[in-house]
């Protein structure tokens, strides 16, 4: 079974995005062991690069030595739909052994220093989305690629 950890700037306080992300959650149960880790976002009140350098090493702390890790990020590699983005991750998870680190930052970004330590970037759409939100757009996406790649119907 693969091994996915999302680790994530924030915490989600809507009671609508919690359910969200537990239900894909458990849906990808099948598929994946899945390992979300929520880090302490820092007030906006800090300079922009110490802000992002703090979240940054949040982000990054709960990674290995050797992890393959794939920095979700507006500017990223965008699949033109659901079917490459299954292909995408199928390629990842061939090249990392079956075990991915996916990061999600906070509302200002990434620190530079982080994007240059992980071995992908992807988008999830050509718009800006809050963080709180990709969290869940992701988690259905994910759970979309593995439907595809798996031959069932879900993706329509």
């Amino acid at each position: 079974m693969y091994k996915i950890r999302l680790i994530c700037v924030g915490k989600l306080r809507e009671r609508w995005l919690q359910e969200g992300v537990k239900e894909y959650d458990k849906r990808l149960s099948r598929f994946t062991k899945l390992n979300l880790i929520e880090v302490a976002e820092s007030p906006d009140l800090l300079p922009t690069a110490r802000l992002l350098s703090e979240e940054g090493q949040r982000l990054t702390a709960p990674l290995r030595p050797g992890d393959y890790t794939i920095a979700l990020d507006l500017h990223g590699q965008l699949p033109p739909d659901s079917e490459a983005f299954a292909k995408q991750l199928e390629q990842a998870l061939d090249r990392s052994g079956g075990q991915l680190s996916f990061l999600i930052a906070g509302s200002n970004g990434y620190a530079p220093e982080i994007l240059a330590k992980v071995n992908e970037r992807w988008a999830l759409s050509p718009l800006t989305l809050p963080h709180l939100l990709t969290r869940l757009v992701f988690l259905e996406q994910l759970y979309r690629a593995f439907k595809i790649l798996s031959g069932e119907t879900y993706h329509k």
